[in-house]
């Protein structure tokens, strides 16, 4: 939360961002996220906070879920879950973005398929709002891919989160789709994904996941992608990928 404290309102100024998206599975101690974390996000400029695997990790996040459209998890979870898995939300000028979280399939935990349910909800959206941005949620590069070339032309953007490291593929795809297959993570790059580096040592070189847990603390960076979209059409004109390092 650092970064986003020291680094956001300045940019969000900077740029004069019309809507802010976070992806915020990670936010409490590396894992889920927390109402008092949640409502800084909202103070600090985010205007919608997305998720993935992590989100209902913590239960005391179940309720601020239920209630609060503004926290999505992947629409593709079973009936029932907790939430909301997408939404409409009005900007200062009066144009409409819809949101809509998925979750990948590959290397994942169990989850409807993203490719069938993300185009009926994405065709169900465009009837309320051009401009559709997609948070996908997901581990395999070609899954995320796939996707893209799935729904291009029929949202405005697909942003792939969940690997905590950026990828430099940022394109409009040829219907006029933005794509990257991760935005990055914002926090500390100093370990591993996130972790310090002898945790995420012991994972691999011990039988045992138990014992010693840290959160890496160097190098703290803001990753983030920047989408210029027509808001007539709902084509993305430009994507463009930003790392700030604190």
């Amino acid at each position: 939360m650092e970064v986003l404290r020291r680094l956001l309102p300045g940019l969000l100024l900077r740029y004069r961002i019309d809507m802010c998206l976070a992806n915020g599975e990670n936010v409490d101690g590396g894992k889920g996220l927390s109402r008092p974390l949640f409502e800084e996000m909202l103070s600090l400029g985010v205007d919608v906070v997305t998720g993935g695997n992590h989100t209902l990790y913590r239960d005391k996040i179940i309720p601020v879920i239920e209630e609060d459209p503004r926290l999505l998890r992947p629409f593709n979870y079973p009936p029932g879950t907790p939430g909301y898995g997408s939404g409409v939300f009005d900007l200062k000028l009066g144009d409409k973005v819809a949101v809509l979280n998925l979750q990948g399939r590959a290397f994942m935990p169990l989850a409807d398929c993203p490719f069938r349910t993300g185009r009926a909800e994405i065709e169900r959206l465009a009837s309320d709002s051009k401009v559709i941005v997609v948070d996908f949620h997901g581990e395999a590069t070609a899954e995320k891919m796939a996707f893209a070339r799935f729904v291009d032309g029929f949202c405005s953007a697909v942003i792939g989160t969940h690997t905590h490291v950026q990828t430099v593929d940022e394109s409009v795809l040829p219907g006029g789709t933005a794509y990257i297959t991760d935005v990055g993570m914002t926090g500390a790059h100093g370990g591993v994904i996130g972790l310090d580096t002898v945790t995420a040592l012991n994972r691999f070189l011990q039988v045992s996941h138990g014992g010693r847990t840290a959160m890496a603390t160097e190098d703290l960076r803001l990753s983030a992608a920047l989408l210029e979209i027509d808001s007539e059409s709902g084509k993305a004109l430009r994507i463009e990928r930003l790392q700030i390092a604190l």
